[in-house]
């Protein structure tokens, strides 16, 4: 396995190899890992994002899987990096962390079969596919608001080639406790069955990426709070919560909403309203069983 970092070098985007604790460019400058200040891994033109995935997420909203995956779009400004701030827009309360692997794509794909998808796929990225659950009410088909803002799409510290992901441990650690805490072997569609699902109709270029899902216990997070992703073999993404500078504009748009939908969803599939337990119906409303 190789690992690749983007970071910033005396003022310019460069691309550098991992050596140990030493990050090294092309031209041999070299910075040390603690020191660097990173970009995103990678350039995509397309961030696109798996609903459902992990089994435990499925059994925590109390729903079933579709026959198939259903996607969303996340935009390339949501981008963000390895210790990059998260920023949560004022009049906003429901900022909720998903620990996620990344596929990233390195050969253009289109029509491809699923056990030809790893010669297109340039290796893998940890994520954190933050949701606004505020806009929840107005954007739940889309998910745009709910996932697209930016900075809600960090991905890195690097890429890691010739990872297998099979049976990998995911966690997500908040201030140090942590808070998810799955494997891949939970995962009903792999990651070259996503590949090759997307591709069918969409063409992937190099640098693009797919969010492969969460497991279960998707919760809220604060200004202050330091959420970590840790993937095994692909090391540990950091990014901190930040309170937005300028509050959400109320002379446009829908507005922020806390109806029960948004609450249920931020607190999870185990929250109570009124002793009912709510799934997630926004996501699959044919496939929810009704309580």
């Amino acid at each position: 396995m190789t690992e690749f970092r983007r970071i910033l070098l005396e003022g310019a985007p460069v691309l550098t190899t991992r050596h140990g604790d030493e990050l090294v460019a092309g031209d041999g400058r070299s910075v040390g890992i603690d020191e660097a200040i990173h970009l995103a891994p990678c350039e995509p033109t397309k961030i696109i994002a798996v609903h459902l995935n992990y089994d435990s997420r499925t059994q925590e909203f109390m729903t079933r899987l579709p026959p198939a995956p259903t996607y969303f779009h996340k935009p390339i400004t949501a981008l963000n990096a390895h210790k990059g701030a998260v920023v949560r827009p004022d009049r906003c309360k429901w900022l909720n962390y998903e620990g996620e692997i990344v596929i990233v794509i390195g050969r253009t794909c289109r029509n491809i079969a699923p056990d030809e998808a790893a010669d297109y796929i340039a290796g893998y990225t940890v994520g954190n596919d933050y949701g606004l659950h505020d806009f929840r009410d107005t954007d739940a088909g889309s998910m745009l608001r709910v996932k697209g803002a930016d900075t809600l799409a960090p991905i890195g510290p690097g890429l890691i080639t010739d990872w297998d992901f099979r049976g990998k441990q995911i966690r997500t650690i908040v201030n140090g406790v942590v808070r998810q805490d799955d494997t891949t072997d939970g995962m009903e569609w792999n990651m070259h069955y996503l590949v090759a699902d997307i591709a069918r109709t969409i063409t992937l270029v190099p640098g693009d990426i797919l969010f492969s899902g969460t497991p279960a216990t998707s919760r809220t997070v604060y200004p202050g709070d330091v959420v970590e992703v840790e993937v095994e073999g692909l090391g540990t993404l950091s990014n901190h919560i930040v309170q937005g500078p300028t509050p959400i504009r109320a002379d446009v748009g829908a507005q922020p909403t806390e109806s029960e939908e948004v609450i249920s969803t931020a607190k999870g599939g185990d929250w109570e309203f009124r002793g009912i337990r709510t799934p997630s119906k926004d996501l699959y409303p044919s496939l929810v069983e009704e309580k």
